[in-house]
């Protein structure tokens, strides 16, 4: 098994009201009083109260394309990614130096050189450390790269690692012709970032941030059959657009409680074993399909309707922040934690984990 050691997530400076946000939405993409109705009920619906943006809200209108747009995501995606990673080995206690692997996870522009190689020497790592960028996964990703950490881990439990998950989904808001789908992912998505340290067994131990260590037991990865239309991006002379599919929850809960029971089943548990459930807060139908495809009550989703709230869905810092906000409850459930990350194919990944008694 690995431990997570600490657990951080750090946002822009700029942080505003959904309401603030859903003006600003109807400026940039001069939104028709008709469709002005249309967007401040998906804005009112989404279960979001507040996000943070890279920039300020009048800089989007400046915003020239797929070129410009990009060169500002690899600024701001680096230095708030080097705040979050700075955060976490702080917490953890580990020196940059001491980073055997780190792996990256972002979604809403592209780096090359990678965003792990810019971010190498002005962290402090080590030339020689193991770098993984993940691209494609989208929402996925924060688990996804805890998993492929974990796994590393089995083999190197001597090794420290560390996951980024950064995104600057405002940079991706379409300001030409928006679709409905285009519409719901601007009331949704907000930017941010999310680190963790994960540490082998054989390493000293360490408390994940905000209470007991929490160990990586199992991982699991799946793939819906027939749904890679249901969700994703489609890149255009303009920038990134969402593919939201209005099949998306009715995927979820055909298919994930069947993965999820046996998961579960093959390490001998149950879903109403499971004490704390971290779900990527996609939005509120996703949450509702997770929870009615788990048969969980309402209290096992609350804190990721809380994240969505505070920030937005953050794509694949999301789960890291959810994650966050579990480990820092006061009151920790006792009892297995099971980890449920959702992303583009569809996919799905779970993480089995345990607070050690």
């Amino acid at each position: 098994m690995s431990r997570i050691a600490a657990v951080s997530s750090t946002f822009p400076p700029y942080r505003h009201r959904q309401e603030d946000l859903a003006d600003a939405a109807a400026a940039l993409c001069a939104i028709q009083p008709t469709r002005r109705r249309l967007l401040d009920r998906l804005y009112a619906n989404a279960g979001v109260r507040n996000r943070h943006t890279v920039l300020p809200l009048d800089d989007y209108q400046r915003l020239d394309g797929l070129g410009p747009a990009n060169d500002l995501y690899i600024e701001h995606a680096t230095a708030l990614g080097a705040q979050a990673v700075d955060k976490a080995l702080r917490q953890a206690g580990v020196r940059p130096e001491d980073v055997d692997l780190f792996v990256t996870t972002s979604v809403t522009g592209v780096a090359v050189p990678s965003l792990d190689a810019r971010l190498v020497p002005l962290l402090g790592m080590r030339w020689d450390v193991r770098r993984i960028p993940m691209f494609g996964l989208g929402c996925v990703a924060g688990a996804a790269g805890l998993s492929r950490i974990h796994d590393y881990l089995r083999a190197w439990p001597e090794h420290t690692a560390v996951l980024l998950a950064v995104e600057l989904c405002s940079l991706s808001v379409p300001v030409a012709d928006p679709s409905a789908s285009d519409l719901v992912a601007s009331a949704l998505f907000g930017d941010g970032a999310g680190a963790a340290v994960v540490r082998g067994d054989s390493c000293a131990a360490g408390s994940a941030s905000g209470g007991a260590p929490l160990r990586i037991v199992a991982t699991h990865s799946e793939l819906c059959p027939g749904t890679q239309d249901a969700l994703g991006w489609h890149l255009g002379s303009g920038g990134f657009r969402i593919v939201l599919s209005t099949e998306l929850s009715e995927v979820l809960e055909r298919e994930l409680g069947v993965v999820v029971k046996r998961f579960l089943a093959d390490h001998g548990l149950q879903t109403p074993d499971i004490a704390a459930w971290i779900v990527h807060p996609g939005g509120p139908r996703v949450i509702d399909a997770v929870r009615d495809a788990l048969d969980l009550p309402e209290d096992q989703v609350a804190t990721a309707r809380a994240s969505l709230a505070e920030v937005g869905n953050l794509s694949s810092a999301s789960v890291v922040h959810v994650l966050g906000k579990t480990l820092a409850e006061p009151v920790a459930p006792p009892g297995p934690l099971v980890m449920v990350g959702l992303g583009p194919g569809v996919s799905i990944e779970l993480l089995l984990l345990e607070r050690p008694g």
